[in-house]
């Protein structure tokens, strides 16, 4: 396990500082405000932090309301909507400088059987035939507004071993394409010992379903992102319903696509693989995506 991979770790690894109230801290972000799948993944930590470990999550719904201070603490407070018997809900709600900047509702169920069918798994090359973030973001340093966003892009990504399986929006900006991209991810590093639990797997898959969600939607514009300048975006909402059991840190598919955008807004839709080819967890996000009025 790397040190990025170990501080992310930590950054999810909430404080307790009272009854459903949690303090996070965050990570390095190459944006001046704090990363949504940090947030989302913290919040979601919070939730589990307040249900039976015989729960799991099979669903999130959460709107981001205002962007978050990356040099600020986050707390945030757990509602304890329901505990029924096979369900919990629970409502969570990010503060900082005195205001919300995140909402979550989680819902959790203990494992039952029941009927079972998915949608196949789309072809992909296997992972280890493609770049990783070290080799490929180098490549295109020009593409990007400044020198530095390289670094701290590769930083971002060295918790996480993430790789494209086509060329990303930045890299082809100006050209449109279909809006469909995907990414194989996993963890940098096994997660053993306290680190080996279902939740936190889970949570990290959050953290990693905002990272490139709306991809998607830039490609049908040839647009390559704010990292180039031609696009300002923002996650507006984000949900989730895991499906089946899976690793993070063991490869998984993350296959998006763009049904629409308007009205300065994209949807996007995400569907998270195993490498066995099991459908583990469904994504649903709508972002902010406006070309600024200079390049309009």
């Amino acid at each position: 396990m790397n040190k990025t991979l170990q501080y992310l770790l930590e950054v999810l690894d909430l404080e307790r500082i009272e009854q459903d109230i949690f303090r996070g801290k965050s990570h390095a972000s190459v944006i001046p405000r704090v990363f949504g799948g940090q947030v989302a993944a913290q919040a979601l930590v919070a939730a589990c932090r307040t249900v039976d470990e015989d729960r799991l999550p099979h669903s999130l719904h959460s709107y981001f309301l205002r962007g978050g201070d990356p040099g600020a603490p986050i707390v945030y407070d757990v509602d304890r909507i329901r505990d029924g018997r096979s369900f919990t809900t629970r409502r969570v709600v990010a503060i900082q400088h005195g205001q919300p900047i995140f909402h979550l509702s989680a819902s959790f169920q203990v494992h039952e059987e029941g009927l079972e069918h998915q949608e196949p798994m789309p072809a992909a090359p296997a992972p280890e035939t493609l770049l990783t973030a070290d080799e490929m973001l180098p490549k295109y340093a020009g593409h990007f507004l400044h020198e530095s966003v390289v670094e701290l892009m590769l930083e971002a990504r060295r918790a996480v071993d993430l790789r494209y399986v086509a060329e990303p929006p930045f890299a082809t900006a100006g050209a449109p394409r279909d809006p469909v991209s995907q990414v194989w991810f996993r963890t940098n590093g096994k997660l053993e010992g306290v680190h080996d639990s279902p939740m936190l797997h889970m949570c990290l898959a959050t953290y990693v379903s905002d990272m490139t969600l709306l991809d998607s939607v830039l490609l049908a514009h040839g647009r390559g992102g704010w990292t180039v300048g031609d696009v300002v975006g923002a996650s507006l909402d984000h949900a989730m319903w895991f499906h089946r059991p899976f690793r993070a840190d063991e490869w998984l598919l993350y296959d998006t696509d763009s049904p629409t955008s308007q009205s300065g807004r994209g949807l996007a839709r995400g569907r998270i693989f195993t490498q066995d080819g099991k459908l583990a967890v469904s994504v649903i996000q709508e972002g902010v995506v406006r070309v600024p009025r200079a390049l309009s």
